[in-house]
């Protein structure tokens, strides 16, 4: 015996659950109208817990080797470590090819040789896991030329690597029989990978960074320096308010500047001491918290995403009502 369609009756339940399916069904896009920060710090709660904590032991750049130096301080005082080693290329920052005043690079700008970078990098990060709590996290910037060095001397610790971002910039050196190299390596290590601190300030957060690198006409420097934005950045998602940030490799004091910009606390190394009054100077130029962009103002760019996803749009000004 044949049942047409016509005779077929659908149970409520089936409707209902057919009707809540449609609902929930994936629509590209949409989550990112209703992101928001996972740690939304208002800048009145920043200071707050800035100034929670103050030590006359933290806000001290030492002019030594950070090998030796990084042994006196405490076991687990540091919440974050940015750290930009030198090269181990045969570089000064004053080579033609650079395009730069040589007088305005500063002296003393100490290189490490290629056949000494791994045991060089394995001097200095084994002294990581000691300094750093247990939620603490590291972001060691490396080229590519000594790369694997820096993996393997990671590897004979116990920090363990969650992402390796890459810091896309907008020129390199002009080569004539090569490709161009215009990126950097960021590894992010942590101690604990089940228990670590990370700020989800961004809906997509991708691990490829493109910051541009900008230059100063008359300003001068160690041999290179990093932007704002991408050691701002490291800050934000890795460390919260009042955290104590350490940089091996203080260098022209980008990470002293940004976490003073951020509301959070540094301490650090520098072995080339001439660089002293540039790294004043610089500290001396930024506010307290003058970096800072408060948390919970970092609401979704409405019109971007309007753009992007339109589908999304519609659902979400029908939902919003």
């Amino acid at each position: 015996m044949t049942i047409e369609n016509k005779d077929l009756k659908i149970p409520s339940q089936l409707k209902e659950n057919k009707l809540e399916k449609k609902k929930s069904k994936y629509i590209p896009g949409l989550a990112a109208f209703y992101f928001r920060p996972t740690h939304p710090w208002t800048k009145e709660q920043a200071e707050n817990k800035y100034s929670e904590i103050l030590s006359e032991d933290y806000n001290i750049i030492f002019y030594e080797d950070c090998i030796e130096g990084m042994k006196k301080l405490p076991s687990k005082s540091i919440d974050l470590v940015i750290a930009d080693p030198p090269f181990g290329l045969d570089f000064t920052g004053k080579e033609s090819i650079y395009n730069r005043d040589k007088d305005l690079v500063l002296e003393d700008y100490h290189e490490i040789e290629k056949n000494e970078y791994y045991e060089f990098s394995k001097a200095w990060i084994s002294q990581l896991p000691r300094l750093m709590k247990k939620t603490s996290s590291a972001a060691i910037i490396s080229g590519w030329t000594n790369l694997t060095d820096v993996l393997l001397a990671i590897k004979e610790t116990d920090l363990e690597i969650i992402n390796h971002n890459i810091w896309f910039y907008q020129f390199g050196v002009f080569t004539r029989n090569k490709f161009v190299t215009s990126h950097y390596h960021i590894l992010w290590v942590v101690k604990d990978p089940n228990n670590y601190f990370f700020n989800k300030i961004e809906h997509y957060p991708l691990d490829v960074w493109k910051i541009k690198r900008k230059y100063k006409r008359g300003e001068k420097k160690n041999g290179t320096k990093l932007p704002v934005k991408l050691v701002s950045r490291c800050i934000h998602f890795l460390s919260k308010p009042g955290d104590l940030i350490l940089d091996p490799f203080m260098g022209n004091g980008t990470t002293a500047v940004c976490a003073k910009g951020n509301y959070r606390h540094f301490i650090g190394f520098e072995i080339n001491k001439k660089m002293e009054p540039i790294i004043n100077h610089g500290l001396s130029k930024i506010e307290l918290g003058g970096l800072f962009t408060p948390y919970s103002e970092i609401d979704p760019d409405i019109e971007k995403l309007k753009k992007k996803y339109p589908r999304a749009y519609k659902v979400y000004l029908r939902r919003k009502g």
